[in-house]
């Protein structure tokens, strides 16, 4: 038995823990045992390990890159579980795995790069190189992240590997229940919705305030479109005021945090998302997987997942115009909207399942295993 700690920073309903449910879940349990430390564990996604008897081991914010007091907390876990494979995501993982794993001479370290930091400074780059030259793999989870660590941080290109995030197939919303989430946002049914799904902790971030401004000039000439925005944090308020000073209160839907997001998807017609960056960009494969014609930022993760013209189209960050005309053009174009939906589904079962993110996972596991000769 292969024994795996996983190590990420707060466990909530991100791209991140949900790619290490998908392992709980798909990883060969007569191969490989499980376990995550992660620094806090929030909300009720958690209890969604519990189902696949993983351990949740919460041990506190990481404060600084020496926290000692975290560290050993880490060490301790590190001493009783008795890893063969320590495996760390997020900046905050990436820093315990590399760390406690190098210090307690971990057989294999293997590195996650979840994001696509452009804003990243100097001494956070040559840190994360530092932390990954520790590590016999690094795993990139787009080709925009191989690119910055090959690239940016110049790490040895043996040493990445791509591996695509991955997300689960939905099961599609019956009729009835896109009629009640209509119903209780008193969506008319010959309205086009135009929905996007994401955290509104920074507008500098995931830019709804573009998607708002645009569609703002779409809403004033159609009465027949809605904006739908799933999602919570602290900038939603401001995206409440913009929305009214643009005279357009009642044309966007705030549907605020949402456990169960793929009801949304069943109501939109168009999915939206125009980040100013994106490692990946999981809320499109959904998205996809819901036969749903994308518009998107042509950043990071997204310039890959998207198809400009096949299945979306591709817009430069922060052109609030460019937004609003693609949106425009699919609006009035059911036909278009479908043909787009359908080719996007085909990509994205075929390239971007957990089935095959977890096997992706599963093989380099089992590959640096045999190397190591762990049995």
């Amino acid at each position: 038995m292969i024994r795996v700690l996983n190590i990420i920073d707060t466990m909530g309903s991100g791209g991140v823990e949900r790619r290490r449910l998908s392992l709980a879940k798909l990883l060969d349990k007569t191969k490989f045992e499980l376990k995550i430390i992660c620094t806090n564990a929030v909300g009720d996604f958690p209890k969604e390990f519990k189902k696949y008897d993983v351990e949740i081991i919460e041990i506190g914010d990481l404060n600084s890159f020496l926290d000692i007091k975290q560290h050993r907390k880490v060490q301790k876990v590190i001493n009783e579980f008795k890893p063969h494979i320590i495996h760390g995501a997020v900046f905050e993982g990436v820093t315990m795995a590399a760390i406690n794993g190098f210090y307690k001479r971990v057989p294999i370290i293997i590195l996650e790069e979840t994001s696509d930091p452009q804003n990243r400074r100097w001494k956070g780059n040559l840190l994360m190189k530092m932390l990954c030259l520790t590590a016999h793999k690094v795993i990139g989870v787009s080709p925009a992240a191989t690119n910055y660590l090959e690239n940016k941080i110049n790490l040895p290109k043996d040493k990445v590997i791509l591996i695509n995030n991955g997300v689960v197939i939905p099961i599609i919303e019956s009729n009835e229940n896109s009629k009640q989430i209509k119903l209780k946002y008193q969506i008319l049914e010959d309205e086009i919705v135009i929905g996007s799904v994401g955290r509104m902790n920074s507008d500098a971030h995931k830019r709804f305030s573009d998607l708002i401004q645009a569609f703002s000039i779409i809403a004033h000439k159609n009465n027949k479109v809605k904006l739908v925005l799933v999602g919570d944090g602290p900038e939603r308020s401001n995206y409440e005021q913009l929305v009214v000073k643009l005279g357009i209160e009642n044309r966007v839907v705030f549907a605020g945090y949402q456990n169960e997001i793929g009801k949304f998807y069943s109501v939109f017609d168009i999915f939206c998302l125009v980040s100013a960056y994106e490692a990946f960009g999981l809320v499109l494969v959904e998205a996809m997987l819901h036969k749903l014609p994308i518009v998107a930022t042509n950043v990071g993760g997204m310039s890959y997942i998207v198809d400009d013209n096949d299945t979306g189209f591709l817009v430069n960050k922060f052109d609030v115009n460019a937004i609003c005309e693609k949106l425009h053009v699919l609006s009035d174009d059911a036909d278009l909207r479908k043909q787009l939906g359908e080719n996007g589904y085909a990509k994205a079962l075929q390239n971007y399942t957990e089935e095959r993110y977890v096997k992706n996972v599963e093989d380099l596991y089992t590959q640096l295993s045999t190397k190591n000769t762990i049995t």
